[in-house]
């Protein structure tokens, strides 16, 4: 019988040098493992790669962290919000305007370095008769401007400043057909101020008369051009033309003053009131010479 014989195992030869300790130790093993497990793109990322992942993981964990701690957004805003705001804005322009000045008090702090009392003395018939009346300073040589029928006809003329010091005076210039005349004073004040002329104004406008009604010295009076252009009758016969028609109050003693704008600017000169009643009181209705034509007297030019 024959026997057989198993053919002998074939070694089969390592390569050269190698001998794989690694894999006769346990984490070698698992190494290995995980190297045929891990996918091929990851083994391909080089160091900057790396390093690029990591940056954009930093980032996303910044902006998680920053929405989940940034403070929560305004309110929105409801009607009460604008009307409460609307109201405070109200409020506070409320507050400004009464602390500013009032137009008439800019006018009467502007007009009173230039303003003169004129006080006159003469002889009638029924003997020593006194007058008084209003007059501004128009010029720095301390020339006055005021009505004539305030100074017309008196032997003496005196005339009392702003600061408390006095001056006799005599008539300049006059002008008959307008009711002006201007005045030079013996002894002007050492400061003179002279006021500033201003220019015509429309009807509906604020005016402030300033003067000495009834012997009330440095006395102001507000109200608006009533009317321009106006034609009025005077004593001694005379036609006045083209006069200022204001609604301010004006009395015996404001004649011969400034009539003011909002800027304490002379745009007229007061002349006179009208009175149905032939009473010498103010009623309503006053009138003034434009500075257009009251500043000619003086020598200022055209308005």
């Amino acid at each position: 019988m024959t026997r057989l014989v198993p053919p002998p195992e074939t070694a089969v030869a390592e390569p050269s040098g190698a001998v794989d300790r690694e894999r006769d130790r346990p984490w070698g093993r698992t190494q290995a493992a995980l190297a045929r497990r891990t996918p091929a793109w990851v083994t391909r990322l080089s160091k900057r790669g790396w390093v690029a992942v990591a940056a954009l993981v930093v980032v996303a964990l910044a902006l998680t962290g920053f929405l989940l701690t940034r403070p929560p957004g305004p309110a929105p805003i409801t009607t009460r919000d604008v009307e409460a705001t609307v109201q405070k804005n109200l409020d506070e322009q409320a507050r400004a305007q009464a602390a500013a000045p009032s137009a008439a008090s800019v006018a009467y702090t502007a007009i009173q370095p230039s303003l003169v009392v004129i006080a006159t003395t003469q002889t009638t018939a029924k003997g020593q008769s006194s007058g008084s009346g209003a007059g501004v300073i128009v010029n720095a040589d301390g020339t006055i401007l005021t009505a004539l029928h305030v100074v017309d006809g008196a032997q003496t003329i005196k005339v009392t400043y702003a600061d408390g010091t006095s001056s006799d005076a005599t008539i300049a210039k006059s002008q008959r057909d307008n009711d002006i005349a201007t005045l030079t004073p013996a002894d002007p004040p050492q400061t003179i101020v002279p006021a500033v002329l201003g220019g015509g104004l429309p009807v509906g406008a604020p005016v402030f008369a300033v003067g000495h009604p009834l012997g009330l010295v440095d006395s102001l009076s507000a109200g608006v051009v009533s009317a321009l252009d106006r034609t009025v009758a005077v004593e001694g016969g005379r036609v006045l033309k083209h006069l200022i028609q204001i609604d301010a109050a004006v009395n015996p003693g404001n004649s011969g003053g400034p009539l003011l704008n909002r800027a304490g600017q002379v745009v007229g000169i007061v002349t006179g009131l009208a009175n149905p009643s032939d009473q010498s009181t103010f009623v309503g209705i006053g009138f003034a010479v434009p500075i257009a034509t009251a500043g000619g007297a003086a020598g200022s030019p055209p308005q």
